[in-house]
C-alpha cells in the first residue's frame, strides 16, 4: 500500500509561527512541538508520512541535523512509528511524557470545539416533522440555491423579532456559516485584497481568507480594563477608530466582525458601538460582514438589535448559523443581504454545490418555531457550566486570568507564561485536547492565551482543568516565556 506523504511546503505553511522566541529552547524542540500540535489538531492525519528530512530542512531553511533531531524526538515520544523499509508514519503515543498512565482516547476531554450537544428530543421531533413534510417537495427538482421558502420566511421572522425588518428575498440559506463566509469572500474579494478582522477571531474565518489569497488585517480587541474616564467607550472591547483607520490605510474591501458574544472572547458590542461600526463601513465604502452565529447564546443580557438595523443595506451583510444555538450536526447557515447580492451569491454557489439538503432545511425551520422553548433551558445549562469552569480555574489555576463572558460558549484565558502551543501539544497525553491561542490569531499571536469552552458539564470541566493544570506544571514555564522548557 502506498503511504501518503505530506509535502514540505504544506507542512511549512501549516506550522505558521513556530520558531522559539527565546535563546534557550532548542529549535528542534520547538519544531517537534509545532508538528505535535498539528497532529492533535487533526491537521496532520494519523498514518501519513512526514516530508523527508532534506525536503523539510529546505522548506524551513534549517540544517538537516535539526530536522533529524526533530524526527528523532517525535519517534521517542511515540508520534512517529518507524517500519523497516518504509517511511515513518504519524501516530499518537500510548504513554504520557509526565509519567502518568496514558488515558484511553475515549476518556480525552475535547475542548478544541466550542459546540453544543443536540437537544435530543427537539431535534428528533424536528426531523420527524421534516420527514412528514418532505413528500410535498417530491414533484419538484429539489434544488433550491437560495433555500426553501419556508425556512427563509422563518429566518425573516426571527430578524423581525430582533428589530431588523427583513423579507425572505434578503435571505440565502447555506450549508453552514462557513460556506456563507466563503461565498462572500469569493464574490466580493479578489486575491491580494485586504480584509480587516477583529483580533483574536474565529480561526476558520482566517483560513477562508487565506484560501481566497486575500490578506487579513488584524485589529486587536482591547482588554476589558481599558478605560477613558467619563467616556461611554470605557468598557468597549472593539477599537472602532482603529478598525476605521486600518480600513482606510490598507484599502480593505471587507471587514469581518463578531459583535455578538465574540468567538473566542465572549465580548458584546454595545448599541452606540454598533451604530459607529456601521457608519464607518458606509463612510469607507467597505462591506461589513457581521457574524451573528453566537447571537442567541446570551447568558447575562440579550444583545442589542443587529448591526444591520442601523447600517446601510448596501454595506452591512449578516451571517448566521443554526449550529451554535441548536446543534453542530445541523449544517444550516444563512446570509442576510440585499436581494441583488443574494442573486450574485446564488450564481457563484453553483460552482460549489446546488443547495442545502431539504431535510436539514425543514428540520431547521421546525426548530426555529420552537426557538425560545429550546434556548431558555440551554442558556440555563450554559450559565451553570460557565460557573463551574470559573470555579475550577480559581481552584486549580488561580493565576490565570480572563474577562467575564456575558454570552457565547467560551472564556478567553490568559496564562502567566507564553506557553500555549507547548501546552496544547502535550495536553492530549494528559487527557484533554485544547485549541492553542495562536489558532485564533495572525502570525503566531496569542501564545499567552487559550480558549476554554464551557460546553461540557460541571464534572468534566472540573476534570479538564485539573488535567490542564497538571500539564501546565509539567512544562515548568516561567513568566513571559517558555524557552527553557525541555519536553
Amino acid at each position: 500500500m502506498v503511504t501518503r506523504v505530506i509535502g514540505a511546503s504544506t507542512l511549512s505553511r501549516d506550522l505558521g509561527h513556530w520558531r522559539p522566541s527565546g535563546r534557550h529552547r532548542p529549535v528542534y524542540r520547538a519544531l517537534a512541538d509545532g508538528i505535535r500540535l498539528l497532529v492533535h489538531d487533526g491537521r496532520i492525519p494519523l498514518g501519513v508520512a512526514l516530508p523527508s528530512e532534506r525536503d523539510l530542512a529546505g522548506a524551513l531553511s534549517l540544517s538537516r541535523t535539526t530536522v533529524t533531531n526533530t524526527y528523532a524526538a517525535l519517534r521517542d515520544e511515540g508520534y512517529l512509528l518507524s517500519r523497516q523499509g518504509s517511511r515513518s508514519t504519524v501516530a499518537l503515543p500510548r504513554t504520557t511524557l509526565a509519567g502518568r498512565p496514558a488515558r484511553a482516547a475515549a476518556s480525552v476531554i475535547d475542548l478544541t470545539h466550542a459546540a453544543v450537544t443536540a437537544p435530543s428530543d427537539e431535534v428528533t421531533q424536528a426531523y420527524a416533522a421534516a420527514l412528514e413534510a418532505l413528500p410535498a417537495y417530491y414533484t419538484g427538482h429539489g434544488i433550491e440555491p437560495v433555500g426553501l421558502a419556508t425556512l427563509r420566511q422563518a429566518l425573516a421572522r426571527r430578524y423581525d423579532e430582533r428589530g431588523l425588518p427583513t423579507s425572505p428575498d434578503q435571505i440565502m440559506v447555506t450549508s453552514g456559516a462557513q460556506q456563507a463566509w466563503r461565498l462572500l469572500l469569493e464574490v466580493l474579494v479578489s486575491p491580494g485584497d485586504r480584509v480587516v478582522v477583529d483580533h483574536p477571531t474565529y480561526p476558520n474565518a482566517l483560513e477562508a481568507i487565506r484560501r481566497t489569497a486575500a490578506r487579513a488585517v488584524p485589529v486587536p480587541l482591547r482588554p476589558r480594563e481599558y478605560s477613558t474616564p467619563g467616556s461611554a467607550r470605557s468598557s468597549r472591547r472593539w477599537d472602532l477608530d482603529a478598525i476605521r483607520d486600518a480600513t482606510v490605510q490598507t484599502g480593505a474591501r471587507m471587514a469581518y466582525v463578531l459583535p455578538d458574544f465574540h468567538n473566542p472572547t465572549g465580548a458584546l458590542l454595545d448599541v452606540a458601538g454598533r451604530a459607529e461600526l456601521a457608519s464607518n463601513a458606509r463612510w469607507t465604502g467597505t462591506t461589513l460582514v457581521v457574524d451573528e452565529s453566537m447571537a442567541d447564546l446570551w447568558l447575562d443580557e440579550a444583545p442589542p438589535a443587529p448591526v444591520a438595523a442601523v447600517g446601510h443595506p448596501g454595506t452591512v451583510v449578516t451571517v448566521g448559523s443554526a449550529s451554535k444555538a441548536y446543534w453542530g450536526g445541523l449544517r444550516v447557515g444563512w446570509i442576510r443581504a440585499s436581494p441583488s447580492l443574494i442573486s450574485r451569491l446564488a450564481t457563484s454557489r453553483a460552482a460549489v454545490d446546488i443547495g442545502t439538503p431539504i431535510m436539514d432545511q425543514l428540520a431547521c425551520a421546525a426548530l426555529i418555531e420552537r426557538h425560545e422553548e429550546i434556548l431558555v433551558p440551554r442558556r440555563a445549562e450554559l450559565r451553570g457550566n460557565r460557573d463551574a469552569l470559573t470555579a475550577a480555574l480559581a481552584r486549580h489555576l488561580p493565576d490565570w486570568s480572563y474577562d467575564p463572558a456575558p454570552g457565547g460558549l467560551s472564556l478567553w484565558v490568559q496564562m502567566p507564561a507564553a506557553a500555549s502551543t507547548a501546552l496544547a501539544a502535550i495536553a492530549p497525553a494528559h487527557g484533554v485536547a485544547l485549541a492553542a491561542g495562536p489558532r485564533f490569531g495572525v502570525e503566531g499571536a496569542f501564545e499567552r492565551h487559550v480558549r476554554l469552552p464551557y460546553t461540557e458539564g460541571a464534572d468534566r470541566l472540573e476534570a479538564a482543568i485539573d488535567r490542564i493544570a497538571f500539564a501546565y506544571q509539567s512544562l515548568k514555564p516561567t513568566d513571559g516565556d517558555y524557552s527553557a522548557v525541555v519536553l
